[in-house]
This record gives structure tokens, sequence and C-alpha cells, in this order.
């Protein structure tokens, strides 16, 4: 019997009915019995400064910091803005790597699936973010990449998952089910 995994869903885009967010409440309807996929907020992180950042930090910061440590592994769900990853998702990812040396992110699986209505599917920041997760001691789940185009059209107006991109999804969220299930075991 597979253990049961907490995954924290980061989500890049802000807005609460984004294309991203509809896709992280699609996958957390998808996952296998293995995972239990929680989104973290990161809209109310204040922009990383060391100097706020001491003995006594925002309480944002210890919030995320401690939801990113308890979980078991990482999901990124993420629009793509000027080839790179959103503004608060930096953010995010600097506030959970520190104090230096105490990561949030450190050996825990991740995956990032990059969403947007565009036809490249947000390559850049998919890759611009497996980037820093490889510095940060993240193990990213090589395949299947994931590049959700022309996601405008992914969901209906009731906000209905199309069934021409459940199968896409579903074979995305199998596949991390495995890659943490392989992961977590070293």
């Amino acid at each position: 019997m597979s253990n049961v995994y907490t995954i924290a869903v980061v989500v890049g885009s802000l807005r609460k009915e984004s294309i991203n967010r509809k896709v992280a409440r699609a996958l957390i309807e998808l996952a296998p019995a293995n995972l239990k996929l929680n989104i973290v907020e990161i809209g109310d992180l204040p922009l990383y400064n060391e100097d706020i950042d001491g003995a006594s930090p925002p309480a944002a910061y210890s919030t995320f910091r401690q939801q990113v440590s308890s979980s078991d592994a990482v999901l990124f769900v993420t629009p793509e803005y000027n080839r790179s990853v959103p503004a608060p998702l930096k953010n995010a990812i600097d506030v959970g790597s520190r104090p230096y040396g105490k990561s949030s992110w450190s050996g825990k699986p991740g995956a990032v699936i990059s969403v947007s209505p565009g036809a490249v599917g947000g390559f850049g920041a998919n890759h611009n973010l497996r980037q820093s997760m490889v510095f940060l001691n993240v193990p990213m789940m090589q395949q299947p990449e994931a590049y959700l185009g022309g996601a405008g059209s992914a969901f209906d107006e009731a906000g209905k998952l199309s069934e021409s991109v459940k199968p896409f999804l579903q074979s995305f969220i199998n596949a991390y089910g495995q890659w943490v299930e392989q992961h977590k075991k070293v």
C-alpha cells in the first residue's frame, strides 16, 4: 500500500479565477490516492527583504515556510510573464529559500505545469522555474514535461474542465504521484 503524501501546490497567478488556479483545482480532483494536494497561497507575502527577515520575520513569511516545510512535495502551476515566472512566484521561491541554510524547498520532489492562453504554453516560465529549483535541491520531475497552451479553452463557461484536456492532466498528475512515491523513499 502506498503512503499518502501532502503536496504544497503553489499557483503563480494571484487572480482567484485565473486559468492556472482552475488547473490547480482540476489537478486536486484528478490526483491519485497517494497525493493530497493543498494550495499554498502566495499573494500576502511581502517582497523578500532580509532587513525584515530577522529574529521576528513577518507572519506571512513564517506561515508560508511552515506550509511548505510540512509538505512532502511541491507542485507549481504557473503562467508565463515576459518569458519567465511571475514576480509573486519568484518572491515566494525567495521567501521559502530563506534564511540561508534552512530552505523550506530542499529535498522535496517537485513538478511544474505551465499554463497559458498562448500557443507556447509557458515554456520560458517552466524552464526558469526548473533552474531555480535545481539550485534549491528540489528534484524536479523531468518527464512528462507539462505545457498547457491554448488554456483559455480548457474550461467551459461554467468552469468545467474540457474532456479534451482531462487525459493530459490525468497523465501528468499520475506520473507526479509516481515521482513523489519514488523520491520520498530515498
